[in-house]
């Protein structure tokens, strides 16, 4: 098979301890006005208002809105760019976790393009470049400094909806290890199992024709050889220093692998895109209110244990990046991959069953018929998925019973979504 080669990526990207420092120069060299994007909490606190100094003192005139909820209610976007019209900013600086940066990148759009959230819902809708986005995240996880989407909550849709185009990736990122310190382990759990689960599901996903067409017709073009390098170095910087992080929140080291780990699952899933464990968790998450992480931390083993025939060498490769011993076989290694996620998401307090998350016996099969909604995530897939199949992850993955998944209740249909759809 011959190589294609697929990457999408910001301008630049400073990372490293103490390059928050750098912000200001970074926001002057794109703009004069600034609208700053961050939560009630990190707004609070004494590293955000350091941040508006930096820029402050960098001659960038400030205005602020720290009310960015939890999965981006879609009605903030709109609020957040009334407020902003009358100052006319020239750049967006987001700060914080993936939620802030997601805001700000959708902010960002609706001040360059005007509308309403909802006419660029899917992929491919905004019309052109948006405003400069420089993306500072406060956790290891999202990847959102470096992806071209922005995920958002609509309260007329089940499932969250994205905005997913080239024009959103962020300018420039500043990632700074530092500011992940005061992460509490749970925050730093949820958010390792969700960059752990970007750069398997990117590394795993479907592998497409290296047609002219590719890279124009989908945001998200699959599995490919550029992707495979940052997924696995995702796997890696997470595999060795998860567990550090949450136990010990101040050992540096582990938070600068995680935060690069993040990064490169953000490059990874930008460009290759996520698949069925992302798509199940969106009606998870509706049900069961729980954060985004642990719910694709649950199920990313099922998914894997699904996907494994279709997948062993791959599988194989994950499990060399977590730290297995290359003389086993790949067969052996293929299920090495999934027990060694399976007891490094245990290990930091990642519940193992969809039960524990208190999803209700009687929805598992409207969970399936929700995720296979998500047309762009299951198309990614590299095993196909209908509703049948899905239900079946979905009730191994409530029961616990990865065995189960060895089996298939019957073929899934090969006939795949031909256009991505509005998740």
């Amino acid at each position: 098979m011959s190589m294609l080669g697929v990457l999408r990526a910001p301008r630049q990207v400073v990372f490293g301890v103490g390059q928050r420092h750098a912000l200001g120069m970074l926001t002057a060299a794109l703009g004069s006005r600034a609208l700053v994007c961050t939560d009630a909490r990190f707004g609070a606190t004494s590293e955000f208002a350091e941040l508006v100094g930096l820029l402050d003192r960098a001659g960038v005139q400030v205005t602020v809105f720290a009310e960015v909820l939890p999965d981006v209610p879609v009605h903030q976007v709109s609020r957040c760019a009334a407020l902003a019209a009358d100052f006319a900013p020239d750049v967006v600086v987001g700060m914080g976790g993936g939620s802030c940066l997601d805001l700000a990148k959708a902010v960002a759009v609706l001040l360059t393009h005007g509308g309403e959230p909802s006419d660029y819902y899917g992929e491919g809708r905004v019309p052109g470049p948006v405003m400069p986005v420089v993306a500072l995240p406060t956790t290891a996880g999202t990847g959102s400094e470096v992806t071209p989407v922005a995920v958002l909550t609509d309260p007329e849709r089940v499932s969250k909806v994205g905005i997913s185009s080239p024009h959103l990736i962020p300018h420039t990122a500043v990632c700074d290890p530092e500011l992940t310190v005061g992460c509490p382990p749970a925050l730093t759990a949820s958010a390792g199992a969700d960059a752990l689960s970007h750069g398997i599901e990117a590394f795993t996903a479907i592998r497409r024709p290296g047609t002219t067409e590719l890279v124009t017709e989908r945001v998200f073009v699959g599995k490919n050889t550029l992707t495979d390098t940052y997924a696995l170095m995702a796997v890696r910087q997470i595999a060795g220093s998860l567990r550090r992080a949450w136990s010990d929140p101040g050992d540096m080291p582990a938070r600068e692998s995680m935060m690069l780990g993040a990064t490169a699952g953000g490059f990874a899933l930008g460009t290759a895109g996520t698949a069925a464990a992302h798509a199940i968790q969106y009606p998870v998450g509706a049900l069961t209110h729980t954060p985004h992480g642990i719910g694709v931390g649950v199920l990313l083993p099922y998914v894997m244990e699904f996907n494994r025939p279709v997948r062993v060498p791959e599988l194989a490769a994950v499990a060399l990046a977590m730290g297995a011993s290359a003389e086993a076989s790949e067969e052996d290694l293929a299920d090495e991959a999934i027990d060694r996620v399976a007891a490094l998401l245990a290990s930091v307090g990642i519940p193992a069953t969809l039960a524990d998350l208190d999803l209700p016996a009687d929805r598992l099969r409207w969970t399936a018929e929700q995720a296979l909604g998500a047309t762009r995530l299951i198309a990614n897939n590299p095993r196909p998925l209908d509703v049948d199949a899905l239900e079946h992850i979905v009730r191994a993955a409530y029961s616990g019973d990865r065995a189960a998944l060895r089996e298939s209740p019957r073929p899934a249909s090969q006939n795949r979504p031909t256009r991505a759809g509005a998740r």
